[in-house]
């Protein structure tokens, strides 16, 4: 039976300050609020990238990836049945509270440099991140209409991009100036996140953040993948977003190994991680203010959709006759830097033509299945070719992986150009 959805309500309440009314102050206030939640994830994965390295080993990352995505899948589903019984908002600040003291924990369980705490802390930084990332989306969502997000979310998202490369910075030059290590960088976030409760308590209180009663969409991912088959043109999407993500684990690996091979000592290593995150967050800023406006005025959505494939597939060709560090930050950034940016804007607009309830449920199966199985399977790939079979593929090799995913992801932008221009 076909389900039917009604149209999203609103509850608008009369702020007690005439300026909060403003779209626009209200968006300062989540750019600031989305600055915070990213420069202290951008504390947290250089710290957890350099311990684990220094603890484990970069061969025992496919592992973790595997294991990561296994037990993300099954709290975010217990994570949607809470924000259906509990106000989102008091959901926020009860996790930022849980989160700030978990890493207090860590923080003193780093102390006996057990692989299992490292492990631990690695799995558990990488759902912070996605954890925080949704619930502030989730919450922002609740403020904006859909005509007035397409104007205000660009503002907001750079508000992230920036905390990137503050939250880089910041961690470098407390690891260079300052007595404190990278372990302690776990405290540095945690007064970060708690600095977040309070600003998202303070929005609350100035009735900034409104409820939403019906959202009009389904809020699970189950049907997604009925939704996708049933349509030629969501499922090539699905395909170049899914290709992305396998190739994505291959780009990490070879980043994360010459990183292990170049930087031997932890704190050196951890400044170098951070500095790059800053690079990469600046990076992204740029292209999406200098380059993505520009490449779809004149060439259109699709040579936006190409640049990402294009750049990462000439990088990871030089990283396989010269498998150096500064190739393999290139290809990273050609992976992350363009994806957050020119990739992310021109993707959205692939979205435009195909009606809302089943853009919801088909991105709902991407995000919240898709992505985390294809990041498997590229896991799967690394243990294969460099572990498990009698001969051993080299890390420069891994390239012609990368490589070949990216000209299928080619052939398939090319492909849904002509749907695109049907459907537009």
């Amino acid at each position: 039976m076909q389900q039917k959805y009604d149209k999203p309500t609103l509850i608008w309440n009369k702020l007690r300050f005439p300026p909060l009314n403003s779209l626009g102050v209200r968006a300062t206030f989540l750019f600031g609020n989305f600055l915070l939640i990213i420069m202290a994830l951008y504390q947290l994965k250089p710290a957890s990238r350099s311990l684990f390295i220094e603890a484990v080993g970069t061969d025992y990352l496919p592992h973790v990836w595997i294991g990561t995505a296994l037990v993300m899948g099954g709290l975010i589903t217990g994570y949607h049945r809470l924000i259906r019984r509990f106000p989102r908002l008091y959901i926020v600040l009860s996790t930022c509270l849980l989160f700030s003291g978990l890493l207090v924990v860590f923080r003193l369980l780093l102390t006996t440099k057990h692989p299992a705490v490292v492990v631990a802390f690695y799995i558990f930084v990488d759902i912070l991140g996605v954890v925080l990332v949704e619930q502030f989306w989730s919450l922002t969502n609740s403020i904006y209409s859909t005509s007035e997000g397409k104007s205000w979310y660009g503002y907001i998202g750079t508000g992230g991009l920036l905390g990137g490369v503050m939250g880089g910075l910041v961690a470098a030059m407390i690891l260079r100036h300052t007595p404190l290590q990278t372990p302690d960088l776990l405290l540095v976030a945690a007064a970060i996140l708690l600095a977040i409760m309070i600003l998202t308590w303070v929005m609350g209180r100035l009735g900034i953040y409104h409820e939403v009663e019906n959202l009009g969409h389904p809020t699970t991912y189950r049907g997604g993948w009925r939704v996708l088959k049933h349509s030629r043109y969501l499922m090539m999407i699905a395909a170049i977003l899914l290709l992305a993500q396998l190739a994505s684990p291959l780009v990490e690996y070879q980043f994360m190994k010459t990183v292990e091979d170049v930087y031997l000592e932890q704190e050196a290593r951890t400044a170098f991680l951070s500095l790059f995150f800053s690079l990469l967050g600046g990076v992204s800023i740029s292209v999406n203010l200098l380059v993505t406006s520009l490449v779809h005025r004149k060439l259109g959505v699709v040579a936006g959709l190409l640049a990402q494939p294009l750049l990462m597939m000439l990088c990871s060709l030089g990283f396989v006759f010269q498998p150096t560090l500064p190739f393999s930050v290139a290809t990273k950034i050609s992976d992350r830097g363009l994806s957050y940016s020119i990739n992310r804007a021109s993707k959205e607009l692939l979205y435009v033509p195909i009606d809302s309830i089943l853009i919801y449920q088909a991105k709902a199966w991407i995000d919240m299945f898709g992505y985390r199985l294809f990041k498997i399977f590229g896991s799967f790939i690394i243990l294969f070719f460099t572990q498990w079979l009698p001969f051993r593929v080299s890390v420069p090799q891994l390239s012609w992986f990368t490589v070949a995913i990216c000209l299928v992801w080619i052939g398939l932008i090319l492909l849904i150009q002509r749907d695109y221009q049907k459907l537009s």
